[in-house]
């Protein structure tokens, strides 16, 4: 999640990822089949093309690039789960359901700019697919389940409202993006935002060299990560840091640790130092304390302190 002023480049930030992300495994069926949902639910997991086309050994996914999919703020739930094909529906007079932007970012990066605005009903679609891994559309007698395991990026300015706890709570790294300080480099942007707007592919083709190195480097961190380990002191260090901030979810734990092993992967290192755990901590960390909670428990212990006199009376 990044927050921060209009204008700080959060999108294009996000939007230049696409150079520098690694490869996946993609559906080839427009309802998003897979040979892992055969291994998973079996022929009835999949449409009957699909299940078809897998009995004649034929393959039902492809390696392609990770991609961006972007959520716009004008989507409709059926846009953002999928739907009835009405085009299909119309001309052909029969009814197909196809999966909506979840379904087809599945493996993939999911970004919303202006999080803090999305609709309660598409924030709760999106709530409930990333915490499953996988979403179900029923329309009428028709059924079908999509897979929706994805990276969720948003980007918010917190002048325009704040962001639901349940889905600020899925953001594992918030980070937040203030403008530039140094009047040389304010104009330096200035300077490479025309070269791009008026010969964007000359500008592109002068970063080649340098963003095809980070995506080498980036592909061989994600190679790396799996053999990564947490050292005690680093493991000391983060719970620790957990404690004396008194966050009660285990979410804290599990993003630190994380994000501590990918620091170290990336440093090319198979053991996290306390160095990569204070490298991600204020991303890790940031904003996971609630005073409402604090207040909550506070409030309790009174409660429970005034039964306990009553026992004891």
């Amino acid at each position: 999640l990044l927050i921060g002023p209009r204008g700080t480049a959060k999108t294009t930030a996000v939007r230049s990822l696409t150079d520098l992300l690694p490869t996946v495994k993609h559906s080839l069926c427009v309802n998003g089949c897979t040979e892992e949902m055969i291994e998973q639910l079996g022929m009835d997991g999949v449409c009957l093309e699909c299940a078809t086309k897998f009995g004649h050994g034929e393959a039902l996914t492809a390696v392609d690039k990770v991609r961006i999919f972007e959520l716009p703020l004008n989507a409709r739930l059926d846009d953002v789960v999928g739907g009835i094909n009405e085009r299909v529906a119309l001309e052909q007079n029969r009814v197909r359901l196809e999966r909506g932007i979840l379904g087809h970012a599945d493996r993939h990066i999911l970004y919303i700019d202006e999080v803090n605005l999305l609709d309660d009903a598409i924030t709760d679609a999106i709530l409930d697919a990333a915490a499953q891994g996988h979403y179900t559309v029923r329309r009428g007698p028709l059924k079908m389940t999509y897979n929706a395991r994805l990276m969720l990026i948003g980007s918010m300015n917190p002048e325009e409202g704040r962001l639901r706890p349940q889905l600020m709570d899925r953001f594992g790294l918030r980070a937040v993006v203030r403008g530039l300080d140094d009047p040389a480099l304010r104009y330096q942007a200035y300077e490479r935002a025309m070269a791009y707007k008026h010969r964007p592919e000359l500008f592109a083709a002068s970063f080649a060299e340098g963003t095809l190195a980070l995506a080498e480097e980036i592909q061989q961190a994600r190679d790396r990560l799996p053999q990564v380990t947490v050292s005690d002191a680093a493991r000391e260090l983060g719970l620790k840091l957990v404690r004396q901030l008194a966050i009660d979810s285990n979410r804290a734990e599990i993003t630190l640790f994380e994000a501590a092993r990918a620091h170290a992967a990336a440093d090319e290192r198979h053991e996290t130092l306390p160095e990569d755990v204070q490298a991600v901590a204020l991303l890790a960390l940031r904003q996971r304390q609630s005073p409402q909670l604090a207040r909550f428990f506070a409030d309790q212990e009174e409660e429970d302190a005034v039964l306990t006199a009553v026992f004891k009376a």
